[in-house]
């Protein structure tokens, strides 16, 4: 049985930088990196089975206006049961995240298990812009957006 449970503290890091460096967005992730994003983040959220982490994902937010959710990842083990919309789900119904009313995120293959949370693509992709920028800590980053 899969419970979903939110919180810095019951995150099992080693497994989480295990499975994000497997993601394409980041792959060879550093468990320094994963850390140091999740305790900057709104909302961390994990899926376990038993003991046993098999899912991650987190908002970044100022919890007023905006989210932006992120390294959504379901251990291959378990996809396709609905646990990825389950962590969506949980973070898009979250207490703390209530007045949210503009969330964003980006993908490259998962378009259908974020529709079925309610994303839809941008109406006017031609607004937004990035930046990447070179930082010692991330040096070979790519741009995921």
């Amino acid at each position: 049985m899969v419970h979903i449970c939110d919180g810095y503290e019951k995150m099992d890091f080693t497994k989480v930088t295990d499975m994000l460096a497997k993601a394409y967005w980041s792959e060879d992730i550093g468990q320094d990196e994963v850390m140091r994003g999740a305790s900057n983040s709104a909302l961390v959220v994990g899926a376990f089975v038993e003991d046993e982490q098999i899912g991650y994902a987190r908002a970044v937010s100022d919890k007023t206006r905006f989210a932006y959710i992120m390294d959504v990842y379901v251990d291959e083990r378990y996809r396709n049961q609905g646990i990825g919309q389950s962590l969506v789900n949980y973070i898009l119904d979250h207490e703390s995240l209530k007045d949210v009313y503009q969330w964003l995120l980006s993908t490259r293959d998962a378009h259908g298990l974020y529709a079925n949370c309610g994303f839809q693509p941008l109406a006017q992709p031609q607004r937004l812009m990035a930046l990447k920028r070179e930082v010692k800590n991330a040096p070979n980053r790519r741009l995921i957006i």
